[in-house]
């Protein structure tokens, strides 16, 4: 007992929250029930005959054997070397080894328009339930082995789904988990709570430090006031927090410390006609967007703001590729993990914005878009961080999993090289998260987090869909069979 209140007594000198448990916690042996989703129990493991791309932009090593002792990465070395006695031995002939996805706005929540019809009407309220089985396992499924859940609707639930998944007894990523929203009146959601001072900013960003959360979110309605306690009171507990904002504009939220912004340069309302101090734009950031051509004056101010100050950005491109007039394509795979509400909902999104795509409307929403591309990649160029995640909410074009395949792939479209684009969405997160160090790339020492995927996604980033095997901490799961576990569930639990 002595010796615990000695411990509560650092952790709280130090500013960290005692009982927030680390995104990497030591590995557990899984629950016999779910050793059906394993395909490579752990141990000493050679992979044989692999690529390596080692998420840091280099070029890939062809024909190498990856060792796996444990949890971590013991070496990598030629296929011709001899493999050390005591190791089993797999040939992956065909196959590329990347590191594991590092997931930057990733939900564990689906989003549901109640009564939502061919014309887009639905009716209030908006509700958001959690898909608390699904989404974990669609994510581990399709590489992503550590996730930022990027604001959380039932955060109990997901503190308590990544204490179940560290101790074996659910299947899912690392988590870095992200208190509930930090947002003020007027929200259309009406399962957040509404911040109504700096003190209550600062309450609750202390409340959910303490509650085991490792990470914050503001969003639309928080007033700059509200967002400095907010930033304060994380920074003191050495934690981070990002924002979807609109109230607050770049250039404020960056003078005021935020460490990171979600959305690309979507939702910078900094230029829109009638903006208010503390109050959200009805534009949301489209004006902005449209007028802030990459190389303008006002784009190189505004990058040259944030990466002085160190802001990262991360690039939601999933999510907004769906206002885009049949932009995504139809993945039968993904499709097939959608419950039938779902599937017609999402359908009947598509076509509306088909529909919407050769008016004026549309054509600017086209323009916002390619000038959203060329700002991440001005921002990349300047020295700026770029995070990837595909924000998979209320749009069943958005799944989790599927979706952070999806960001890899537009971004290469934006772009970007399949090599970078692999390490805006590996080494980069990684690096936010100051986790750098043990994933994100493939070296001895780290964790063996990684995924096998049949093809060259270093050639061809689409080659990101074909995930046969998914390592966490040494562990191989299976793929196939975690999909199949989810068939037609997501949008149901």
């Amino acid at each position: 007992m002595i010796f615990r209140l000695f411990a509560t007594a650092a952790a709280v000198l130090a500013g960290v929250s005692a009982s927030a448990a680390p995104v990497l916690a030591p590995p557990a042996a899984l629950v016999p029930e779910l050793q059906q989703y394993v395909k490579v129990a752990g141990g000493k493991i050679a992979l044989t005959h692999v690529r390596v791309i080692d998420g840091t932009s280099a070029a890939p090593s062809e024909d190498q054997t990856v060792l796996i002792d444990g949890s971590r990465i013991a070496a990598v070395q030629s296929a011709s070397a001899a493999v050390p006695s005591g190791y089993r031995t797999i040939d992956l002939t065909g196959t590329s080894v990347m590191p594991g996805i590092v997931g930057m706005h990733d939900h564990l929540y689906y989003i549901a328009r109640p009564n939502l019809d061919a014309s887009g009407h639905s009716e209030d309220p908006l509700v958001v339930p959690q898909m608390t089985f699904s989404a974990p396992r669609l994510y581990l499924a399709n590489g992503v082995t550590t996730m930022r859940t990027t604001g959380s609707v039932e955060p109990y639930a997901d503190i308590n789904i990544k204490s179940q998944i560290d101790a074996g007894k659910l299947i899912g990523p690392h988590m870095d988990v992200t208190a509930p929203y930090l947002e003020g009146p007027d929200s259309p959601f009406i399962q957040m709570h509404q911040i109504t001072s700096p003190e209550d900013a600062r309450r609750t960003v202390a409340f959910w430090a303490d509650q085991g959360a490792t990470s914050f979110k503001a969003y639309m309605n928080i007033t700059r006031a509200e967002l400095k306690a907010a930033i304060d009171e994380a920074h003191r507990r050495k934690l981070k927090i990002t924002g979807h904002l609109c109230s607050v504009t770049y250039p404020e939220a960056a003078a005021l410390g935020i460490d990171d912004l979600e959305h690309g340069f979507f939702v910078n309302t900094q230029l829109d006609p009638g903006k208010k101090p503390d109050k959200c734009s009805d534009t949301a950031g489209g004006p902005t967007l449209l007028a802030m051509t990459p190389g303008s004056p006002e784009a190189n101010a505004l990058i040259k703001l944030l990466v002085d100050r160190k802001v990262a950005v991360t690039s939601t491109l999933p999510v907004f590729e769906q206002r885009l007039a049949l932009h995504a394509p139809l993945n039968p795979k993904a499709m097939a993990v959608l419950t039938p509400e779902v599937t017609e909902s999402y359908l009947y999104l598509r076509n509306l914005s088909a529909t919407r795509g050769a008016t004026p409307g549309g054509q600017a929403v086209v323009q916002a878009y390619k000038n959203d591309l060329g700002l991440e990649r001005q921002f990349v160029a300047a020295g700026g961080l770029l995070l990837a995640g595909p924000d998979p909410t209320g749009n069943g074009g958005v799944i989790p999993g599927f979706g952070d395949q999806r960001a890899l792939e537009l971004l290469v479209e934006a772009g970007f090289s399949p090599l970078e684009a692999i390490r805006i969405g590996t080494v980069n997160g990684a690096t936010y998260l100051g986790l750098a160090d043990r994933i994100g790339s493939i070296a001895p020492g780290k964790n063996a987090d990684l995924i096998v995927i049949r093809g060259n996604p270093a050639a061809n980033i689409n080659d990101i869909e074909k995930v046969e095997t998914v390592f966490k901490d040494g562990v191989g799961y299976d793929t196939a069979k975690l999909l199949d576990s989810v068939q037609g569930r997501y949008g149901q639990y």
